[in-house]
């Protein structure tokens, strides 16, 4: 065999191996869970309302990613948005809560929150309420919400600021016990 056909081989090996290698690889970027592990499934832009034990809805969920670990049974969700209604009409608008990630606890009791984190809603007399922080903590199933973190809370007339958040997301009642209260005189 002459070198120009050895090199030819060499060459047919290796183009080979190289478009077998990428043919293998081609399902696996189909998301990873934080484990390491495959995700036993990915949602790509969806919505999903999840209901809570007497069948009412208990929130909406809308993502353009969600990832579900198989061994663990969490969720990790890329920029999502919770709609969380409010569970009697005398308690206000419902909240809109978005943040930069969430994760999802196996149970689905608990949502963590983190980044960039905004909800909105209005209290029982239709005035809007915002709270922003870097992470709050979720429980759907008790409509409450917790953060450890810097939160602000705006409503009219009011700013407050501090840590230890803790939230009746039903009631609207927040509680913030480190907190510097700062009233503004509504403009006319």
């Amino acid at each position: 065999m002459s070198w120009r056909g050895l090199i030819t081989a060499i060459l047919l090996l290796g183009a080979l191996s190289s478009g077998w290698a990428l043919w293998s690889q081609r399902h696996k970027d189909r998301g990873i869970p934080a484990s390491g592990g495959r995700s036993d499934y990915v949602l790509n832009d969806f919505e999903v309302v999840v209901l809570d034990k007497q069948g009412k809805e208990s929130f909406t969920l809308r993502a353009p990613k969600l990832v579900r670990d198989p061994n663990i049974k969490t969720m990790d969700i890329a920029t999502p948005t919770f709609l969380i209604p409010p569970r009697a009409e005398t308690q206000g608008g419902a909240w809109e809560v978005r943040s930069k990630s969430a994760w999802v606890s196996a149970k689905a009791d608990e949502v963590r929150l983190r980044g960039a984190v905004q909800a909105d809603s209005t209290d029982a007399s239709g005035k809007p309420v915002a709270i922003t922080s870097e992470e709050l903590n979720v429980f759907p199933d008790t409509n409450k919400a917790t953060s450890a973190a810097p939160v602000k809370l705006v409503q009219p007339g009011t700013i407050m600021t501090g840590s230890g958040l803790q939230a009746d997301l039903d009631t609207k009642n927040v509680n913030i016990p480190n907190v510097k209260v700062r009233y503004e005189a509504k403009a006319r």
